[in-house]
């Protein structure tokens, strides 16, 4: 009997010692994995509806508006009396041939509930639909983001210098207006990396709404400033200018900028999205097509340089940063890639910035998740 005590105590005060760490144990192996589901489940959302609108289809959103975890572990001990037909050596003997068994039992579960709220009204379309404002371009310069990879995605135009205006929307049948606004970054990112181009709000209003550019004089980059500042229709004997949206009255001593929206940045991306011959020539997608009439090449415009959606038709592909199955084919951004995923990245805190934080009245969905 004695013995049987012992092993009794030995068997409670293990359970004990379980419950007390299940908590911290259920953290550490759930609160990674369910960050990096979310992390890579928005990534895919963005990527899929890239696709979409490359076929013109519907993008939508779903924000994951909560995660809901509830974990239970239970742990019981008792005690078993049988009459047995032939003797347990680990068990106990009584007086009257009774035999008494220790009975322990342990059980875990987990109860995920994840809420949904579609990204939809009044608010969400008109922050998707207004362009960006000039104080989040200057947030995202001074974040650490290349001036160039900035004006590539956010900006339409400068002054009289267009960056593919037409990509805005729905694939256009002609070829954009690109070619001086490549060159026109090339320039300013040479004088960024050179530390001589400072951009920040312009203090000569009170609101400081307006942002300022300055280029530092510099005898070893003369030649490029002469040429971006001839290329912006600018003064070539200032190095100060005022930036600003005024396209109605303006002045050959300002850069008037015209930004995108959100969703006019969604559908420029859209356009370097890889597609199939077969769907091309189901008509499933616009064909762009250059003055001689040959296929225009959307690598070649500020945001193509900057962006490549990739597409397979052989299966998933095993070295992509994220990937989403669309219309039979596989569409991804290739690992390697750095310069799309930087770009890709910059899409998602813009999309933060500008509409991510916008919730909808509408319905939420619940889903109770089973095991």
């Amino acid at each position: 009997m004695k013995k049987f005590c012992l092993i009794f105590l030995i068997l409670l005060v293990s359970l004990c010692g379980c419950q007390s760490s299940f908590g911290p144990s259920a953290l550490q192996y759930t609160h990674p994995a369910y960050n990096q589901v979310i992390a890579n489940t928005l990534d895919q959302q963005m990527l899929q509806n890239l696709v979409r609108l490359k076929y013109r289809d519907t993008a939508f959103f779903l924000s994951i508006n909560s995660v809901t975890a509830s974990f239970s572990m239970g742990a019981d001990i008792g005690l078993d009396t049988a009459y047995p037909v032939d003797t347990d050596q680990n068990s106990v003997r009584l007086g009257g041939g009774r035999l008494i068994r220790p009975n322990v039992g342990m059980s875990y579960s987990q109860s995920p509930t994840i809420s949904y709220t579609p990204l939809q009204g009044e608010e969400f379309l008109k922050n998707v639909l207004t362009p960006i404002p000039l104080d989040a371009i200057l947030i995202l310069t001074q974040s650490g983001w290349r001036i160039d990879r900035i004006l590539a995605v956010c900006i339409e135009r400068i002054n009289k210098v267009r960056n593919a205006p037409r990509a805005s929307g729905p694939t256009p049948i002609k070829e954009p207006q690109y070619k001086k606004f490549k060159r026109m970054l090339e320039l300013f990112y040479q004088l960024e990396i050179a530390g001589l181009i400072e951009i920040g709000p312009d203090l000569n209003f009170d609101n400081n709404r307006k942002l300022r550019i300055l280029f530092e004089p510099n005898p070893d980059y003369q030649a490029e400033f002469k040429e971006l500042k001839s290329l912006l229709g600018v003064k070539q004997g200032l190095n100060s200018f005022s930036i600003s949206n005024n396209f109605l009255y303006p002045k050959d001593t300002d850069l008037v900028v015209h930004t995108r929206s959100i969703v006019s940045v969604l559908h420029y991306l859209a356009q370097n999205v890889e597609v199939p011959e077969t769907h091309k020539n189901d008509g499933l997608v616009t064909i762009t097509k250059t003055v001689d009439g040959k296929e225009f090449n959307w690598d070649e415009t500020p945001a193509g340089t900057m962006l490549k959606v990739r597409s397979q038709t052989s299966g998933e592909p095993d070295n992509a940063f994220v990937s989403v199955p669309y219309r039979g084919v596989w569409f991804y951004i290739a690992d390697n890639d750095l310069q799309s995923k930087s770009t890709f990245k910059l899409l998602s805190s813009l999309f933060s910035l500008q509409a991510g934080m916008i919730r909808s009245s509408g319905p939420t969905l619940t889903l109770p998740v089973g095991r």
